[in-house]
Formats: C-alpha cells, structure tokens, sequence
C-alpha cells in the first residue's frame, strides 16, 4: 500500500508504536541543547523559563482547514486545483454599501434579533420571542458561548460519530468529558434514545446532547418523529439540548412542511438551537450566527458574551437583515437548486469511482463514503487525499477529522463549490484512479 506523506493527518490507529522511552528523552535533550545554541544573550540569561500552552489548547487542528491552506498554496504557485473540501457555498452576496458601525449590544441588534425571530415564524410557523435570540460571532462563537453557559468542567455531553470535529475539540478545551456515540447506515448516521440510554449506561448521566440535521460530514437529516424521540430523551433525563440547524434550507427532500428541516424550536421551547448565516446564506466570512436560548440561559449567555466578544460585528449585522427579503429567499433557493445538480453528479459517478458505503446526503452539501478498494492501495483515507490532490489537483478531506475510529477508511466531499466544479472533479478523480 502507498504511504502519503503531508500536511494529511495519520489516524491513532494507523500511528507507528512510540519511541522507548529513553530514546524519546536523549531526543528532547539533543534537541533543546541544539535550540540553546541558538538563543539570543537576553533570552539565555532569562533565570525562569517561560510557561508551556494550556492543556486545555492540546485538541487536534481541524484538518479542512490545513487542507483549505494547502490548497491555496498550490494555486498561489500556478496549479489549477478543484477543491470539494471546505463547505463554502461558490454563491455568495453582494455586500452593497456599508455605512461606519461600533459596537452594538452583546446579544446583537434589535432589529436583526427580531428579523430572525420572524425567519422561524415563516420558515416553522413557530413564534419565538426575540428576546431569546443571540446573535454571535459565527456559529462558532454560538458553540463556545452555549457550551459555557450550559455546562461545567467534568459534565458529560454526547454526540454522534462520524461528525463536526469542533464540537468535541472545544468542549475538550473547556473541560467538558465528551461522549462519542458510534453511529453508522443502521441509524443513517444519527443518535436514538437506545444508543443514548447505552451511552449511560457505559459513562453514566448525561448533561447534554449535541444533535446536528443535516449533519456535517454526512448529510443526513432527522424527520419530526425521530427528532421528537430525542428531545423527549434529553427532556426526561434532564439534558440540554442542542441542535445546529446551519445547513437548514439546503435539503433534497421533496416539497412539504418538513423539506427546510425540523427546527427543535418547533418541539421544546426549551431546546437549544445553534444555527447561522454561513451556509445556506453563504456568508462564510461575515462571521455571523445566532442561538435560540431557553431563558433560563438568556441571562448567563449575555454576561459571557459581553465580556468574550463585546458584540458581534456591526456591519455584518447590517448586511444580514437583507437575508430575510422575499428576493434573498428566492435567490438562495436557486443556489440550493444548483447544489442539488451538483449532488446529482456525484450519485450518478458512484458506480464508476466504485467507493464503498456512502452516507444518504440527505441535505447540507456533502458526499461522505468509505474509500472501498481504494484501500487496498493506499493505506488510509489521508494517504489517499494526499495523492489524489498532487496527483490530480483535487482536494477532499479524509475522514480521520470526522471520526477517529473509522475516518481513516472514508473521505468527504463538498459540493458546495458547485456543478462545474464537481463535474471537472469527478473527472479528474475517475482518471486518477484508472491510472
């Protein structure tokens, strides 16, 4: 099998056996003598040497971005490479005129909070009040922010594998003992009461759940029943939970009540919900989300907003108010329409790049699938990636971020970078592979 190197991450289960530890020891002192020699006369005579990171920053980068990176230095030196790695929709907004902004309030402002609040009326028919929403900076800035207001160093919270290596990484940074949940086709990739009610039996209570539909890497989405089984779970054994709808709007589904995705909003009041401007919207780099908080949670989510961001960014809250016109939704419903062309091509290709199990894709804009006989080549899904991307100057991302147990058999793609795109991708990939 052929052995990658690069920026491409080795599975834990694919890592070489650790040095003796002696060896590892004469290493480190060879090394620091090494740096010793290099450092300048004021920094030597420093009597006490400088603290060492966190333990709580030692959480594995996310990989999509390193490749993202990757990616855009081989084009900065001259190579055309198709990229379905980030999920970063091709389509994005004119930002039109901006006009000077300070800070607003730490929740946001009030027009755009009660914009939102009106987003769930005419999407869900569910009145929220606006005093519930946040506005944060970024979906992101929602996860830190609801993961410390809600929970204490030690509790334990749940979530699904394969699935968004963030929320792991930064409750692990927060303290938080996280609970990964082995999920596969049998469940579409999804969490039930019955994997919940094993997760305690084995680690004990829960404090909360973390639940995502569409789901990222696999795309696959909860119907109302399913979504419902599990709001009821987490309400009769006293668990927060949270819900990231950042890819509601971007479904396959046919038309009916349902075809955006099911809002928890819609089954508990006091439900969290994390969701944001990012995807369906594609305002990637506005940094701009918001979280539905149950009240109990409005009042020490602000104070930890207020002091970690101030507030999030003015003029993207200015912007954003245009994302709730008829002609925004119409728009970004055409762009959805084109990812839906895009997801066609690779159902259709999947016989000829002949992979091996692949997620429904039900919503969102991601292909995840084991790599099949492409295994029998390569050693994992990195070494893989890594090939196809200097072999063929196309980027996908390999498994081992989504799930550290059986990511390095699978690669995800995204086609949000549209149909041309996956069309020359594919096309690309079907050759590399026959060569």
């Amino acid at each position: 099998m052929v052995q990658v190197p690069g920026p491409f991450k080795t599975p834990p289960s694919m890592k070489l056996d650790p040095k003796p530890l002696a060896e590892v020891a004469d290493t480190a002192l060879q090394a620091d003598d090494a740096a010793a020699s290099r450092v300048a006369p004021a920094a030597a005579s420093l009597a006490t040497p400088l603290r060492s990171a966190s333990r709580r920053s030692e959480i594995p980068v996310f990989e999509v971005m390193q490749i993202t990176d990757e990616v855009a230095r081989r084009r900065h030196a001259g190579h055309d490479v198709v990229s379905l790695c980030a999920g970063e929709p091709s389509a994005r907004p004119a930002p039109g005129t901006l006009q000077p902004a300070g800070y607003t309030g730490p929740l946001g402002t009030t027009p755009l909070r009660e914009a939102i609040a009106g987003h769930y009326r005419k999407w869900y028919g569910v009145e929220v009040d606006p005093a519930r929403v946040a506005v944060t900076t970024g979906s992101s800035g929602a996860f830190q922010l609801v993961f410390l207001t809600a929970f204490d160093p030690g509790d334990r919270v749940a979530l699904v594998s394969p699935g968004y290596p963030a929320y792991k990484n930064i409750l692990s940074a927060l303290g938080v003992e996280v609970v990964e949940i082995a999920t596969g086709p049998d469940t579409r990739y999804q969490p039930t009461p019955e994997l919940l009610e094993a997760a305690v039996r084995e680690r004990g209570d829960l404090a909360g759940v973390i639940v995502a539909s569409p789901a990222n890497p696999t795309g696959t989405m909860l119907g109302r029943s399913e979504l419902h089984a599990l709001v009821n779970w987490c309400a009769g054994h006293g668990a927060r939970f949270i819900s990231d709808e950042i890819y509601h709007g971007i479904s396959y589904a046919p038309d009916g009540p349902d075809r955006r995705g099911v809002s928890a909003v819609e089954l508990n009041g006091d439900a969290i919900v994390i969701n944001s401007f990012s995807k369906y919207w594609g305002m990637t780099g506005w940094r701009l989300g918001w979280a539905l908080l149950p009240e109990d949670l409005i009042a020490p989510f602000e104070a930890l907003a207020s002091n970690f961001a101030l507030s999030p960014p003015a003029p993207a809250q200015e912007l954003a108010m245009r994302a709730f016109s008829d002609e925004t939704y119409a728009e970004r419903d055409r762009v959805v329409e084109g990812f839906a062309k895009a997801r066609a091509l690779i159902l259709d290709a999947a016989p000829s790049l002949n992979w091996g199990t692949a997620a429904p894709s039900d919503g969102a804009f991601y292909y995840y699938s084991e790599l099949g006989q492409q295994l029998e080549r390569y050693a994992d899904s990195s070494s893989y990636a890594r090939a196809l991307l200097e072999g063929a100057n196309v980027a996908v991302v390999p498994g081992g971020d989504f799930d550290p147990v059986a990511g390095h058999r699978a690669v995800r793609l995204s086609y949000a970078a549209g149909e041309p795109a996956v069309a020359e991708a594919l096309d690309r990939i079907i050759r590399f592979q026959r060569d």
